[in-house]
């Protein structure tokens, strides 16, 4: 019978809704009837005033069309739809009211003057009421109120029972959503306002923090929904240590901004973000800061479908730049930024000219007519090698991608007479112990170096010429950025996914982290503070140790990690000692001499120099030994050149050391 009344055209369930509607309407004048003169006298009554049963449906009808009770879906019927309802009832209440007063005549039957007050109430149960339980039906809910109170009633089908972290609006949506689903139980509320503690909410009682071991005795509940959507990151990593004890798996709704924006629902499930661990809330930009070298201008942005690149692109896409170039030399990458960016521009009608160009930072022909033909006014420099260990076993590479690219894209940005260039950095660049980090600080020598020259001479061919330097030189340094390419975060999810163990390479190694959009909106806003050769340091907070990150991901999945004190832990943690190149600790400057700026998160190093004329003889001969293929020399050069440079390895490339 559901799936038969569920499968009906729109109009018969209409008509069908109105053919009830005027029967309960009948039913409700003959009760008002029997209710205020008895049973016996009723009859009489009703034969005496048959008009009503008339005239109640033609007033009450039109009303309830009026406040779109046939248009509400049944099974979604939710508050609003009630408010609408009893207004209706009420209006055709005072409707007939009225008629009744006017239609009273001396020497004619009496209404009771109590007779409209009788039938507005069972107009309300009637109608409304009705309507609740077909609300259950059609959900399959109808029982499940009797299935908690009655043993027997309950069904084989057991689901996930969950309690959900917060009472307020958000986690009473959930649990309309999931109770409409069908994929888990809610069994109970957790709040820590004392307002609510012990009340039920929705049918649910609510638990204080503190007595979320007796909840989950009582309710059985093995999982855990967070829905405090508006609550700061300090306030979730609260709420997640607070959890971490207990053996329930935590999950989470998603973020007040994505809800408000309307990305996703409140229903969208997702595992705890691992930035909630963190407990770094986000420093709102600063607005000129922001828009100093986007708004009106053409800004293009190298590595553009990398992790970075695409957050850069995501962030000045909405700041006002009136062309963006992607350029990107994976065609994939490229094509998916595009298409995410295109839809975005298309959704919020967006002033902005999206231009994909697909090419490689290795070719600075290729990179002066793109600069050239859309006369690029900013360039946010994300390409490059970043994996520690790829680049250790890929030297030639690194070099001729991370050092000759950026020096190709600088060295085209002058001739274009490009404004403003950033350089995304790493902490890596900081006394570095492989090819990557090395390769990092000498692309931001290259650059600190080019900002002091006024004109710089440039050859192609056998024709050299000289270029004025009208470009200002910016570097960001920062370290891990959450979710990015490499980052051991989404490998702990698959590996606990897949039932472990979770691989950790020692477990004193620390790291740095922020989140990709905290990371980009900081590049921008350094970058308009740079007066030219400036090596800005955000602000990562305090280092995380990888082993203790590792071991909160486990049992925020509700699984017990397996050591020698617990053998009989779910998830085991195996350490695969250092990978080369990599290092237990980062760090962001590499010396002391450091300098706030006008923005909290962001500081001034100042590091050491050599003149271009010195160094442009270094990157001649770096050159030189790549298409030599001579790793042994490189790396001497680099020790040479990068200050701190302690490779701690034999040189590991796959390529030319074998050929050795």
């Amino acid at each position: 019978m559901r799936d038969f009344l569920l499968n009906l055209p729109r109009r018969y369930k209409r008509i069908l809704q109105v053919v009830v509607d005027v029967l309960l309407i009948w039913l409700c004048l003959w009760l008002a009837f029997v209710m205020r003169l008895g049973f016996d006298k009723a009859w009489v009554a009703v034969n005496e005033h048959e008009w009503l049963f008339v005239v109640a449906p033609l007033v009450t009808i039109p009303v309830s069309i009026r406040f779109g009770m046939y248009r509400a879906v049944m099974r979604y019927l939710g508050r609003e739809a009630l408010v609408e309802i009893a207004k209706a009832v009420t209006m055709a209440a005072l409707a007939l009211a009225l008629l009744v007063y006017w239609m009273q005549s001396p020497g004619k039957p009496q209404i009771p003057r109590s007779f409209v007050m009788l039938y507005w109430i069972n107009s309300l149960l009637a109608i409304g009421g009705l309507r609740l339980l077909m609300r259950q039906y059609f959900t399959g809910d109808w029982m499940s109120a009797g299935q908690q109170l009655v043993p027997f009633l309950q069904t084989k089908r057991q689901l996930p029972r969950v309690a959900i972290y917060g009472a307020g609006s958000a986690g009473n949506q959930l649990v309309r959503a999931l109770r409409m689903g069908k994929a888990m139980e809610p069994v109970a509320f957790i709040d820590d306002d004392d307002n609510i503690a012990t009340r039920t909410i929705a049918g649910l009682k609510v638990y204080k923090p503190k007595h979320i071991e007796e909840m989950l005795r009582v309710t059985g509940a093995t999982q855990v929904l967070l829905a405090v959507p508006s609550a700061s990151r300090a306030r979730r990593r609260e709420i997640l240590a607070q959890l971490e004890s207990y053996p329930v798996h935590v999950r989470t709704v998603p973020g007040f901004m994505d809800l408000a924006s309307g990305r996703v629902k409140v229903n969208d499930l997702q595992e705890v973000d691992i930035a909630d661990l963190l407990g770094r809330d986000v420093v709102t930009p600063n607005q000129a800061l922001f828009e100093r070298c986007i708004k009106e201008r053409v800004v293009m942005v190298t590595g553009a479908g990398g992790s970075i690149g695409a957050e850069l692109c995501r962030q000045i896409l909405a700041s006002g730049a009136t062309t963006l170039i992607l350029y990107e030399h994976s065609e994939f990458n490229l094509y998916s930024i595009q298409q995410e960016l295109e839809r975005r521009i298309k959704h919020e009608a967006l002033r902005v000219q999206l231009v994909p160009v697909l090419g490689s930072i290795r070719n600075k022909k290729h990179l002066l007519e793109v600069m050239l033909a859309w006369q690029v006014d900013t360039v946010y420099h994300a390409a490059a090698y970043k994996h520690v260990p790829i680049v250790e076993q890929n030297i030639v590479a690194g070099i001729r991608n991370n050092v000759m690219g950026t020096l190709y894209t600088a060295q085209a940005a002058i001739r274009a007479n490009v404004q403003n260039f950033v350089l995304i950095s790493t902490d890596k660049a900081v006394r570095p112990t492989n090819v990557m980090g090395a390769t990092k600080r000498l692309a931001e020598m290259v650059l600190q170096a080019l900002s002091q020259e006024q004109q710089v001479q440039m050859c192609d061919a056998d024709d050299c010429q000289s270029y004025a330097n009208n470009t200002r030189f910016t570097m960001v340094r920062f370290g891990n950025v959450l979710g990015s390419s490499g980052s051991v975060i989404p490998l702990f999810r698959e590996q606990i996914k897949r039932g472990g163990p979770v691989t950790v390479t020692h477990p004193k190694m620390t790291r740095y982290f922020m989140t990709i959009p905290e990371a980009s909106q900081l590049v921008i806003q350094a970058g308009s503070l740079g007066q030219g050769g400036d090596v800005f340091v955000l602000d990562m907070g305090e280092p995380v140790t990888i082993l203790d990150m590792a071991e909160k991901m486990i049992r925020l999945t509700g699984l017990t990690v397996r050591s020698e004190t617990e053998p009989n832990g779910e998830i085991a943690i195996e350490f695969t000692g250092l990978r080369p190149g990599e290092k237990l600790y980062e760090e962001l400057l590499i010396g002391d001499n450091v300098s706030p700026t006008e923005h909290e998160m962001i500081m001034r190093a100042n590091e050491e120099l050599l003149p271009w004329a010195e160094l442009s003889d270094v990157l001649q001969h770096l050159i030189a030994l790549a298409e030599q293929g001579d790793c042994t020399a490189i790396r001497q050069l680099l020790r040479d050149t990068v200050n701190g440079y302690t490779p701690q390895c034999e040189i590991v490339d796959l390529v030319y050391n074998q050929n050795k």
